[in-house]
């Protein structure tokens, strides 16, 4: 067994216990799939520490390592949703950059012959969402982006506009905008509703406050457009409205859950249905959702459950408030796993925790069963805190 000591809120030292290395890693592929979900994983990019650009200035990506989890990903049977959030769209990765890699991971698709599943977010990041900013400037920005991913042959994940949302005066405008976009794409997409929780930014979305009015706006966009719609993502921290707006999508629309806080249940549904899944968690936890969504599949829930519910409390804390830091979280997680061989992230996002929250996800993560290797990761976790001071 491998013990560390970690960092408490007293100001202690407390010597904590790691267990097994995580089995889901190494499960074989007839242990996984195929799912009766679909299960797509919101990717994090791997930033370049021996790059001559300033972090918080310029990004600077490993594309090598930022692949190769994209593969990895892959391999599990997940999906990759690219340049989202997760990937810090909007907070260190800007739409040059987004596009880059968005081209790479779609030709890194096609290279592999066994059609994985890609999608990737086209939004109005490189519009500036000031007081002076039209519709019709939004429009053209999500054009733009809209066509740039379809011109590279990929599918549209169409994101929150900041830029819309200083814009629009009510939920015409929404309408109105989402109405002109969707009706030039040439396959279904996937709209996410991405909530103030993770972009303060996007407050009063849909043209509302009132998250539950702000709903009925976006499903008459969904029920005008269903043709032109696979889904909706929402990402609101709420599995009552998640379940609530799933009751009333229109027939052939997919809800994609964006919940990390209550993921497990609203993926294996009730007796009116079930969401699919779009989750920055299924970054770090890949394995064990690999492993449950197959158990789901087989029909074994109660599997489902035990391998998926510890990682519950393990998303929660990534996700705690201020949610939006929650990158930090699952990139600290991919070093901790040996993804990478720093814990530096684009735009200088490494110290958007403290100490004692990256002490405590390394103790979670464990409990949820997700290190593959427990040394690997003690070592590596005594290192960040000898550079915090404890050595």
């Amino acid at each position: 067994m491998v013990e560390i000591a970690l960092p408490t809120a007293d100001r202690r030292l407390e010597r904590y216990r790691l267990g097994e290395p995580s089995p889901y890693w190494t499960a074989g592929g007839e242990a996984r799939g195929p799912f009766n979900r679909v299960a797509i994983a919101a990717a994090h990019v791997v930033a370049d520490p021996l790059a001559e650009q300033d972090p918080w200035v310029e990004p600077a990506i490993d594309w090598d390592r930022t692949l190769a989890y994209r593969e990895a990903l892959w391999d599990l049977g997940l999906g990759v949703a690219e340049a989202m959030d997760t990937a810090q769209r909007g907070m260190g990765l800007g739409w040059p950059q987004a596009k880059e890699l968005i081209a790479r991971a779609l030709e890194r698709a096609r290279a592999r012959g066994d059609d994985p599943v890609i999608a990737s977010g086209a939004g109005t990041d490189h519009l500036e969402a000031g007081p002076g900013v039209t519709l019709d400037q939004v429009v053209a920005a999500y054009e733009e982006q809209v066509s740039t991913v379809e011109g590279l042959g990929g599918r549209v994940i169409l994101m929150a506009s900041r830029a819309l949302a200083k814009a629009a005066r009510g939920p015409e405008d929404y309408q109105k905008v989402y109405g002109h976009i969707l009706s030039q794409v040439s396959r279904p997409v996937i709209i996410h509703w991405l909530g103030e929780m993770f972009d303060p930014a996007l407050e009063g979305y849909w043209g509302s406050g009132d998250h539950l009015a702000a709903m009925d706006t976006c499903l008459s966009v969904l029920q005008d457009n269903a043709d032109k719609i696979d889904g909706v993502k929402i990402s609101l921290l709420s599995k009552d409205k998640e379940i609530a707006m799933r009751r009333r999508l229109p027939a052939g629309v997919r809800m994609y859950t964006g919940d990390d806080f209550n993921y497990a249940e609203l993926i294996h549904g009730d007796e009116q249905g079930h969401s699919d899944a779009l989750l920055g968690i299924f970054d770090p936890i890949a394995p064990a959702a690999s492993a449950a969504l197959g158990a789901l599949a087989r029909g074994e829930d109660k599997a489902f459950f035990e391998i998926l519910e510890p990682t519950v409390a393990l998303s929660r804390h990534v996700f705690r408030a201020p949610t939006r830091f929650y990158k930090t979280g699952v990139v600290f997680l991919a070093y901790l796993n040996g993804f990478q061989d720093h814990f530096v992230m684009v735009g200088g996002q490494q110290s958007a925790r403290s100490l004692l929250h990256l002490a405590e996800l390394l103790r979670l993560a464990d409990k949820a069963r997700v290190l593959r290797d427990p040394e690997l990761a003690a070592r590596r976790m005594r290192e960040v805190m000898a550079v915090q001071g404890l050595a």
